[in-house]
């Protein structure tokens, strides 16, 4: 099966979940990124706003009802062929705390975590994370 890559930037919104002092990565099951642990998220839809757009996201791949804090940043992923990326996305990052349900995955995740901050150099992650992460708990703790 061949796979159309749209000729533009695709518009992506995540979510730093914060559970106490915790807060959630998932393994991508998928490319881009397969086996990979980031945040929650995915593609914007149109008509939407970003914060119905991670809410909607985090709810399909999580199940999880989450409260939005504020922006926490945002980065790009470049076509990489050699990584096996060939999409071009713009990822809008939000701090968010657990509202309410526990985390099922759905078919693009295989494996979540509560994990600390300082937990999150022991796994492989996607390309910034570490940075997203840092500014979200700075929105969640000041």
């Amino acid at each position: 099966m061949t796979t159309s890559v749209p000729g533009r930037p695709q518009l992506a919104a995540s979510a730093v979940i914060f559970r106490d002092s915790q807060f959630l990565v998932v393994r991508r099951a998928n490319a881009p990124g397969r086996g990979l642990y980031s945040v929650p998220g995915g593609r914007v839809e149109h008509g939407e706003t970003l914060h119905q757009a991670v809410a909607r996201e985090v709810r399909e791949e999580t199940a999880l009802a989450i409260d939005i804090v504020g922006f926490a940043g945002w980065r790009e992923v470049l076509p990489d062929p050699a990584a096996g990326r060939t999409g071009h996305y713009l990822v809008i990052s939000f701090a968010a705390r657990w509202r309410a349900g526990e985390v099922t995955l759905n078919e693009e995740l295989d494996d979540f975590r509560w994990i600390t901050p300082d937990e999150l150099d022991a796994l492989r992650t996607t390309q910034g994370l570490a940075e997203i992460v840092a500014a979200a708990r700075r929105l969640i703790a000041p």
